[in-house]
């Protein structure tokens, strides 16, 4: 399950921005997944859940992790229609071409993340 290695990888970047930025709790971290970016959303959540107590002092019980799901958009090169594939490789349902582009739906990133500053005293 690599759910749990990319969880460790979002825990690792979170905390050392937050250290730099002077963030002593995270409480909420945002991530984009894509239909079509083979990762699973509820691998993802489980491995956070597990590795959010015992990975960072910045990040704990309380810390929420918000999936936002990227739908799958494809476009027609010969007709510029826009639809949902259901594959990586796409036919269009319109004209049958075969020259389709992928426009949405492999992202995987952490897309914000908030948290409360340290008291300068």
């Amino acid at each position: 399950m690599h759910e749990m290695s990319l969880a460790m990888d979002i825990i690792t970047a979170i905390t050392e921005d937050a250290r730099m930025r002077k963030i002593n709790y995270i409480s909420r971290i945002d991530v984009i997944i894509g239909d079509l970016s083979n990762v699973l959303a509820d691998a993802l959540e489980l491995a956070f859940f597990y590795l959010r107590t015992q990975s960072s002092p910045l990040i704990n019980e309380q810390t929420n992790l918000n999936i936002i799901r990227e739908k799958a958009r494809s476009r027609c090169n010969k007709c510029m229609r826009e639809f949902t594939p259901d594959y990586r490789i796409a036919i269009c349902p319109s004209c049958g071409a075969e020259n389709c582009d992928l426009i949405s739906g492999e992202t995987f990133r952490v897309e914000s993340y908030e948290g409360c500053e340290m008291d300068e005293n």
